[in-house]
């Protein structure tokens, strides 16, 4: 892991939110010292600073959509940046931002997959199954959607930003940490086939045998992104985030998750998103997903033999 080069990419936006507050998202985990985190394990990092687009006008939904405009916009450039950054060989770090950022991100690293003739996976670390589409979303907030429009369901604009319609076939995701799904989502997410290993799935068969299935025939062809959204965490160790949802992942079960991603060796995107500055307690939420991060790529608190 240690010749890989990492790329920071800031996409300072909220514009498919329902809070303010997830474009100050990148500066926090910034102050958090993200960076130097990571060249403290002679990680190679470099800032490529933010992304621009449109700012958020805060309107009201549009035929089941709010800011497509805007959204499509935003997810134009992160797919642009990452699958940039992927094509150099790199190891693009998205900093949210909303998730609804995930479709240009992972439209970007399917993409690149299928140009470097890889698998793919994706590991969905959230609270939210986001697979929301217009005619079932309360909100119209995009952020509930991306992996709806990722597996072809969502409008022309969105589903078509990597080049290929679906982006991806659920089949190559895991979702962990789920505990809030709204009821036409929930018909729509077990018809399409998704894995999801909700939070009655992790107290019932901990978080080792979680991510033992999750991470399972990954290969030395598989490219492993991970989607980590902040509100995955529980909101007593994470309040920074726009959507909590109670009954989340422990501090301990959170590292584990990381530490055994980190194991697989194959770990090659991230994203990180819905960071919520303007609903935190002094960054701790920023200083806890930097924790986390460093346990992504390697922080473990022994050395421990290849098993």
């Amino acid at each position: 892991m240690n010749n890989m080069q990492i790329s920071l990419i800031g996409a300072p936006t909220d514009i498919g939110a329902g809070a303010r507050g997830a474009s100050m998202g990148p500066e926090a985990l910034r102050v958090a010292g993200l960076q130097a985190t990571l060249e403290a394990h002679g990680l190679e990092v470099n800032d490529l600073g933010n992304l621009a687009g449109p700012a958020n006008p805060w309107l009201p939904p549009v035929d089941g959509y709010r800011h497509l405009h805007e959204v499509v916009a935003w997810n134009r450039a992160v797919h642009d940046a990452m699958h940039a950054e992927l094509a150099l060989g790199r190891l693009p770090i998205l900093l949210g931002g909303d998730h609804c950022l995930g479709i240009g991100s992972i439209s970007a690293v399917a993409r690149h997959c299928r140009e470097s003739g890889k698998k793919l996976r994706v590991l969905w670390l959230d609270a939210h199954a986001d697979f929301n589409t217009s005619v079932l979303t309360p909100s119209g907030n995009l952020h509930g959607m991306p992996v709806a429009c990722l597996c072809g369901q969502g409008p022309k604009e969105l589903i078509e930003i990597g080049g290929t319609v679906p982006a991806i076939n659920p089949r190559w995701v895991r979702q962990i940490g789920i505990r809030s799904v709204d009821p036409g989502e929930k018909r729509l997410v077990h018809e399409t086939g998704l894995e999801v290993f909700d939070m009655r799935y992790i107290d019932e068969m901990g978080m080792r045998h979680t991510m033992e299935l999750a991470l399972a025939t990954l290969d030395t062809n598989t490219h492993l992104h991970v989607s980590f959204d902040v509100d995955f965490l529980d909101p007593e160790i994470a309040p920074g985030v726009g959507t909590t949802v109670p009954g989340g992942p422990t501090y301990r079960e959170a590292q584990l998750c990381m530490e055994m991603i980190a194991d697989t060796g194959r770990l090659a995107s991230l994203d990180v998103m819905e960071l919520n500055p303007a609903l935190d307690i002094r960054n701790k939420t920023a200083e806890l997903a930097v924790d986390l991060i460093e346990s992504l790529f390697g922080k473990s608190t022994l050395m421990r033999a290849n098993r």
